[in-house]
């Protein structure tokens, strides 16, 4: 069997793992809605952020921790594959190490793309409002981006190699994304802060179609940052990645 039909077959059985796993599906799909629909479907849909409304950059933001969580989870699950012996094993077939973290970058796309697809629903129901050619660049941005996060989670993962891995996952991200301008508008030192952590570069690049880099308190970020930011945390987390995915591969 070639490399590409092992990666090609390795990566529809571990998308249908996935989709098996209702409880975490429904975790990561429904809580970027829910949290959506209590911070920014209750805004005034008058109030404006660049060519949108207020509702439709908070939905960004959730859209963009929706993908991420569902991303990073989801490539966190080596962990698991690591303690069961599953990665020794597949190191036995054709299939190297550059097809495995493919697969499972393509499995985090996929499953990042679920929540922004409810998001953007649920959006256009309760009010959030943006030209069409916005809601795509926005959705768009954040979607790719997420996937940075997909190294970060199999980093992670081969790290702790336990299933401990994705629920530490969780906090983390929820903390990343607080200080990352994520959930709350920053502004003043806290935000001079917020732009050296992880989830700053994807959020911003996500919200500049709708707000050219202008935060809802008036201060510019120049677009310079926010690609800086995503290009030195994916080098980061892709090292990490390769580094503690080899060393856990080759302790099995």
């Amino acid at each position: 069997m070639s490399t590409t039909v092992l990666a090609t077959t390795h990566l529809r059985l571990d998308l249908t793992r996935v989709l098996r796993n209702r409880r975490a599906l429904v975790f990561t799909v429904a809580m970027p809605a829910l949290l959506y629909l209590v911070f920014g479907a209750t805004q005034d849909g008058t109030e404006r952020v660049g060519s949108g409304n207020v509702a439709f950059y908070v939905l960004v933001g959730m859209a963009v921790y929706g993908a991420i969580l569902a991303a990073s989870t989801n490539a966190a699950s080596v962990a698991i594959e690591q303690q069961a012996g599953w990665t020794r094993t597949l190191m036995m077939t054709p299939l190297r190490p550059v097809g495995y973290v493919t697969t499972k970058v393509g499995v985090a796309l996929a499953m990042g793309a679920m929540p922004m697809a409810v998001l953007a629903v649920v959006g256009a129901l309760t009010g959030a409002d943006a030209p069409i050619g916005v809601w795509i660049a926005c959705l768009g941005l954040g979607w790719l981006g997420s996937s940075v996060f997909a190294a970060f989670g199999l980093a992670v993962g081969s790290l702790l190699r336990s299933d401990g891995a994705m629920q530490v996952m969780g906090g983390v991200l929820a903390l990343l994304a607080f200080a990352g301008n994520v959930f709350v508008p920053l502004k003043g030192a806290l935000l001079t802060v917020s732009q050296f952590t992880p989830m700053f570069g994807v959020v911003t690049l996500a919200r500049y179609p709708l707000d050219h880099g202008v935060t809802i308190y008036g201060t510019a970020i120049p677009l310079w940052v926010a690609i800086a930011n995503l290009v030195v945390w994916a080098a980061v987390f892709t090292g990490g990645a390769a580094y503690f995915y080899s060393r856990g591969t080759d302790r099995q």
